[in-house]
This record gives C-alpha cells, structure tokens and sequence, in this order.
C-alpha cells in the first residue's frame, strides 16, 4: 500500500529560506536505488565548509553505503524501532565529534561545530531532492568497535540519507508518525530573553 506523503512544509511564524521550511526528516528510504554520488559528495562539500572556532573543524563523518559491510555494522548499531527503518536509507553516515587534539587539549565546542557541518549537510542534500534523518539511538561502543576509532573522536548521530520512499513500507506506528502534522514550540516560548 502506498501512503501519500502530502505537503510536509513548516508552517512557519515568519518567513524563512523553502529549503528550510521544506526540510523535514521522514523514515521512509527508497530501498532500490543507490545514492547520487555528486549528490553525496556535494552534501559532505556543504559540511566541510561550515562555520567553526578557530576554524578548528572538528568534526568526521564516516560514510556507509547500502549493500556494504560498513553500512551493516553501522546499521546493527542502531537501537530499538530505528534498525526497523534505518537500513532502506541509501547511506548510513556517522557523525563524530573530534572532541581533543592530536595533543590531548580539549576541544569544548566541538559537539556544537558538528552538529552546524550536519545542519549544512542536511540542508544541501534536501536541496538536491535528497532526504536526511538524524538518529541519536544508537550503541556509540559498537561503532567505535566497528571503525577502530580513537577516544578522541566521539560518535554523535548516525545520518541516514538517501531518496524519499514509500511510508507505506514502514511499520504501522511509523506510517503514522510520517504523515503526522510537523508541529514546532512556539518562537516566544524559545527565546528566553529579548532586549
């Protein structure tokens, strides 16, 4: 069965950029069709240019493509009702926080440099006509087992990215959750204070 995905734009306070108020993260993944490269590689482009302190530019992404044992292992990482949906995305991607220098000193904003290079990567692939979906469930041990990394560098959220599928492959609760109004707290109950 075949579950219409319909208009998925924000409805937004005050106007902001259509990729933004277009962009959303849906969980169903065409299962058939591999990525766009040039589409990947521009999405990876968009976060290598992000903006970071001192340009430090601490972050990583490790890129798994569907079919590949990388992809598998990242996919079997994944906790709960995600591994349910997870595995039709074209790409899994972690993305890792280089949370200290080759020489130890930490790095304190590190975590929010990263999550601006997948903010960009996010928008530059739903420019594209790709779909982005960020997960923070997952066993962070086992892909640092999988991949070797150092302690240094610290998995923050696997990406799944690939063409819009079919909600209607999904499981029950999930199809709901895909076509459920995209609801936001209000802009006066977020900024805290304005002078």
């Amino acid at each position: 069965m075949t579950i219409p995905v319909l208009d998925r734009a924000a409805r937004t306070e005050h106007p902001v950029l259509d990729v933004l108020a277009n962009r959303w993260s849906p969980r169903a993944f065409d299962a058939k069709n591999a990525i766009d490269e040039a589409k990947l590689a521009s999405a990876l482009e968009a976060a290598r240019w992000s903006p970071s302190a001192a340009n430090c530019q601490p972050w990583r992404f490790i890129v798994a493509r569907r079919g590949s044992a990388l992809h598998h292992g990242i996919h079997a990482a994944l906790k709960g009702f995600n591994q349910a949906w997870a595995g039709d995305a074209a790409v899994l991607i972690v993305a890792i926080a280089e949370t200290a220098s080759e020489d130890g000193t930490p790095i304190t904003h590190a975590a929010y440099d990263l999550g601006q290079a997948v903010a960009h990567l996010s928008v530059q692939a739903h420019h594209d006509g790709l779909v982005v979906h960020q997960m923070s469930g997952f066993v962070a041990e086992q892909i640092r087992e999988l991949t070797g990394l150092d302690e240094r560098f610290v998995p923050m959220t696997v990406v799944a990215l690939g063409e819009l599928g079919d909600a209607g492959t999904l499981p029950e609760p999930l199809q709901q959750r895909e076509v459920a109004p995209r609801v936001r707290r209000p802009l006066n109950e977020t900024v805290l204070l304005s002078a």
